[in-house]
């Protein structure tokens, strides 16, 4: 076998490799504080437009804390659901029929203490606002800035805390509630005009229900209807039903 002429080539000495220096760790933002573990408040949605309860449903369901398990169309069917289903927080709206949901939270909060309200209204009203205090209800969330509001909405309630529509002081909600829990006076708040049943015959008379008709939804007789009516108008300085329907429009117990 003929040998190779072709010299041999030096084999060249490799350079070993430079360590790599490492990277600096870029310092990473704390984790969101995850929703408290526990099962889903349970929710009931009150409001007399469908497609409002189906979009409101959505945000809320889309939630891990929060399901709506019940529905109702108004005030009174909002009452007797709450009262037969396992409530945590009622989401009520302002003007539905046969009962508001200011009148569906007082009933609430006197049957059921411990369920947590929020009324969702179309209002920016600060009249509004202090009559679902009074109430019952922990906040207040405008509809046009629902999906932006009514969850934390939601929580705060459930926390116990009062939430509102932006604009308002935190702090002089948390007064309000102080001095209303005492029993204080509240100075610079006009005063209801008329008592709660005068207000529920009011609304119904205002839907154009007949004296026999409220008679028989209140479980008075029609002639004590009739005498509410005549009170109603005395105190309101009015002449009929006209004028009535006018005022209960303006109030928020109808739609107009």
């Amino acid at each position: 076998m003929t040998d190779d002429p072709r010299p041999l080539t030096r084999l060249t000495r490799l350079t070993p490799l430079t360590p790599l220096t490492p990277l600096p760790k870029v310092p990473q933002a704390p984790p969101t504080p995850a929703v408290t573990a526990g099962p889903p408040v349970r929710v009931l949605l009150a409001d007399d437009h469908k497609l409002v309860r189906r979009g409101v449903r959505l945000i809320l369901d889309g939630e891990p804390d929060l399901t709506v398990v019940a529905e109702a169309g108004d005030g009174a069917e909002a009452v007797e659901r709450a009262r037969d289903g396992d409530i945590d927080l009622a989401v009520l709206d302002v003007a539905m029929p046969r009962t508001t949901g200011l009148q569906a939270a007082r009933e609430l909060s006197r049957r059921l203490p411990g369920l947590r309200i929020l009324i969702l209204t179309m209002y920016d009203n600060e009249q509004y606002f202090f009559e679902a205090l009074k109430a019952g209800a922990g906040g207040y969330v405008l509809k046009s800035v629902a999906d932006r509001d009514l969850v934390e909405a939601c929580r705060a309630v459930m926390r116990d805390e009062p939430f509102i529509y932006p604009g308002a002081e935190r702090a002089l909600v948390r007064s309000y509630l102080d001095r209303l829990h005492r029993g204080d006076g509240v100075d610079g708040l006009p005063e209801r005009p008329i008592t709660e049943r005068e207000e529920e015959i009011l609304k119904l008379v205002a839907e154009g229900h007949t004296s026999k008709e409220i008679g028989a939804l209140l479980f008075i007789s029609a002639k004590t209807v009739e005498r509410h009516r005549a009170n109603l108008l005395q105190k309101l300085g009015m002449r009929d039903r006209l004028e009535l329907t006018r005022y209960a429009i303006r109030a928020g117990l109808i739609d107009p």
